[in-house]
């Protein structure tokens, strides 16, 4: 039962990627058709990650109302509505109305999903579940690529991953009688059992402070490299936007094939030490776009190595949550890593997009050199006051 399960998780995150890498991939293409400055880029964003971080905010109160299962459903359904709305939107300001519901769909079910694979499974699962995801997000700019190279349409691109995401509902409907014989350790009875934690214990453990930290420096080098890795390459290397799209999934290619791998080096080697290894594999592909001599192959290097590099740190990160806070307390503690993910995506990529408006796409590798050091010095902030309680 469990296996079949996790292959049902494993799915329902391909669909959780595959809005993630769109909007990055096609933005260059719809800016131009809808009349709209580049960096108005990242407003759409914010507005997504200020949805997703309300949902996350309160999954652990909707997951122990509802379940799982209801919560994943509904969620993948407002999404699919959501980008169904970007396919027809006439103009910018409809886009930042579907922005919210695209956004509310994807907090809960990430953070209650994640918390479950924590839970449950070992953590080659949690690196092989966000590969899946990686996938999804591979296959966003392939599909937008693929209509703006046919004939720069990338509403078709948006409505083709609308269909998938309504497959996905069909599925998550068929499978409701898994979700209803859950394990001792689901989440749906783990929140009931779980008593709030006191507002001054939260406040006195600096492990929870820096692992906010990271998980909103990740998310924010993350989706600042995905959402603006396009136009550095139209502006910065002169790539046509067809080609741009298309390169930028090779970057979501080696988060997905990273993980992959990752998973099997997660049953040998510790989690800090998968995690520091991606933060400077990552770093070092930062550089690598930083070159002033750096030639196209040479920044879609870079780009690659930003992906490998992102690969083993979320999903490690996530996997320690239980360990590092208590069982009980997991999907509190997981929701508000969320919601730090994503504050790291509302806020670094329009601030991203803002000096690029003022300075060129040129500040794109600064930026991401800024952000992958400050998620370095808290993740060996956390292991430091991890080895002192040893």
């Amino acid at each position: 039962m469990a296996t079949y399960l996790i292959i049902i998780i494993y799915i329902a995150f391909i669909c959780l990627g595959l809005p993630d890498s769109l909007l990055g991939s096609a933005w260059p293409a719809m800016s131009l058709e809808l009349n709209a400055h580049l960096d108005t880029g990242g407003i759409i964003s914010m507005v997504i990650t200020i949805g997703t971080i309300i949902s996350s905010l309160f999954s652990y109160k909707l997951i122990n109302r509802y379940g799982t299962w209801k919560v994943t459903t509904v969620s993948v359904l407002l999404s699919a509505i959501a980008l169904i709305g970007f396919s027809a939107a006439p103009s910018f300001i409809w886009l930042i109305v579907f922005a919210i519901p695209l956004g509310l769909g994807g907090g809960s079910v990430d953070a209650g999903l994640n918390n479950y694979v924590a839970l449950n499974y070992k953590p080659h699962h949690m690196s092989w579940l966000h590969s899946f995801w990686g996938i999804g997000a591979t296959f966003g700019p392939v599909i937008i690529g693929y209509f703006i190279k046919k004939d720069n349409n990338w509403r078709s691109g948006y409505l083709t991953v609308s269909i998938l995401l309504f497959i996905n509902i069909a599925l998550l409907f068929l499978s409701r009688p898994l979700w209803v014989k859950t394990s001792p350790l689901s989440n749906d009875t783990v929140c009931k059992k779980a008593e709030k934690p006191s507002s001054s214990s939260m406040l006195k453990n600096k492990t929870l402070y820096l692992s906010l930290l990271s998980c909103m420096f990740y998310c924010g080098t993350e989706i600042t490299a995905g959402l603006w890795g396009s136009s550095f390459l139209v502006e910065e290397k002169r790539l046509t936007p067809g080609t741009a799209a298309s390169w930028i999934s090779l970057y979501y290619a080696g988060i997905t094939i990273g993980r992959l791998l990752i998973g099997f080096l997660a049953m040998k080697i510790e989690s800090k030490v998968l995690i520091r290894s991606g933060q400077l594999t990552a770093l070092s592909g930062a550089i690598l776009l930083l070159l002033p001599f750096g030639t196209s192959s040479l920044s879609l290097l870079g780009f690659i190595l930003i992906g490998l590099g992102c690969a083993p740190i979320y999903p490690n990160i996530l996997h320690e949550t239980p360990n590092r806070f208590g069982h009980a307390h997991s999907q509190r503690i997981m929701g508000l890593q969320m919601a730090a993910a994503y504050l790291g995506s509302t806020l670094l990529p329009p601030l991203t997009g803002f000096i690029a408006r003022k300075s060129g796409m040129i500040v794109l590798p600064v930026m991401l050199i800024i952000f992958i050091t400050g998620m370095l010095s808290s993740s060996e902030g956390i292991n430091f006051i991890l080895h002192k309680k040893i």
